[in-house]
């Protein structure tokens, strides 16, 4: 019975992009070394196929900056795959000064095996491990980052793991089932039971939200940020949706805030007598450098989103200008009313 009321779960959980936006290919006059045809060749861009403890074989792509602070590890939405993000990682490897590892779910992308629950806890197992044994990364370097379905390997990682640098919450769910009907308790056939696993969570929390998401209510994100340990100043977006928290400046400014409170932290941990600058300087000095909006390519390849959840979007709001599609997650709205069976 369990196996089969997780496979239903699965089904209204996960729309991975059909066909994928890219390729993976090996060039042989490099060793073999892997790319992705469909977006630009980078000699800071590593890619990879990881053999999960499940036996699945997943894609990743790490991307470097020359004087990264910390390693962010990014966990995706539901409807999008690396060749869709690859623009995004590029961007918030720059402007955030970090490395980014990012990786599509077990049967999203070029990435085998299906998308189920326990298939994403070994995927960023895989993604962890690759950090640690290839990159040298330990623990009080990286931070998590989860994005819709994404804060669920997210959060059961950083539940492990009590050393870490941060984790980042963007539009996270409480669980699988609380996004379907407002049930007041965990089932045990509930997945990504998220509200179970933020109290063992050490590290500092970061949770972006949108204020008007249709998708993931708001009220995730601030129950959320309620149970967290070490809470840090939230990002309730005013009158942000699911798909478009990017597009805002305040976004990637408070970004920018939040990894870098990280480092006088850190400072201060070591013995620092002195104390940094005060987080508002911080934030001057960050926003005197490059603009806090994001300019995404337009070349990337659009791919459909396979649910119906994207299909009525569209006909309710064919008025409105295209949103972006760097951070999509198709939660089905419409099973939310109509339930699960």
């Amino acid at each position: 019975m369990g196996g089969v009321t997780s496979t239903i779960a699965a089904k209204f959980a996960f729309f991975p992009p059909n066909p994928p936006s890219y390729k993976v290919a090996a060039d042989g006059s490099c060793g073999d070394r892997l790319y992705i045809p469909e977006v630009p060749r980078r000699d800071d861009v590593d890619v990879h196929r990881l053999r999960t403890r499940r036996g699945n074989d997943i894609v990743a792509v790490y991307v470097k900056h020359p004087r990264a602070s910390a390693t962010l590890l990014y966990s995706h939405g539901n409807a999008a795959d690396l060749g869709q993000l690859f623009e995004l990682f590029v961007e918030l490897t720059n402007r955030l000064r970090v490395n980014l590892l990012g990786y599509d779910y077990s049967g999203y992308g070029q990435s085998t095996g299906k998308p189920t629950e326990c298939n994403t806890y070994a995927d960023i197992d895989a993604a962890y491990k690759c950090l640690k044994e290839k990159y040298g990364v330990n623990d009080e370097q990286l931070i998590l980052y989860g994005q819709s379905v994404g804060s669920g390997p997210t959060l059961d990682l950083a539940s492990r793991l009590p050393n870490l640098r941060a984790v980042i919450l963007h539009s996270p769910i409480l669980s699988g089932m609380r996004v379907l009907y407002p049930v007041k308790r965990t089932y045990w056939f509930d997945i990504y039971k998220n509200i179970d696993k933020i109290g063992l969570v050490n590290s500092p929390v970061l949770i972006i939200h949108g204020t008007a998401d249709e998708v993931v209510d708001c009220s995730h994100g601030k129950q959320l940020w309620e149970l967290c340990k070490q809470k840090y100043e939230p990002l309730w977006l005013s009158g942000g949706g699911h798909s478009n928290l990017e597009l805002y400046p305040e976004f990637i400014r408070h970004l920018k805030k939040f990894v870098m409170s990280l480092g006088k932290s850190k400072a201060t941990t070591n013995g620092s007598k002195k104390r940094a600058v005060d987080s508002d300087s911080q934030s001057k000095n960050i926003e005197s450098g490059t603009s806090d909006t994001f300019e995404l390519g337009a070349d990337i390849p659009e791919v459909s989103r396979n649910s119906l959840d994207s299909q009525l979007e569209r006909s309710k709001r064919s008025n409105e200008p295209e949103k972006s599609r760097m951070s999509t997650d198709c939660v089905d709205r419409f099973s939310r009313k109509k339930g699960i069976a």
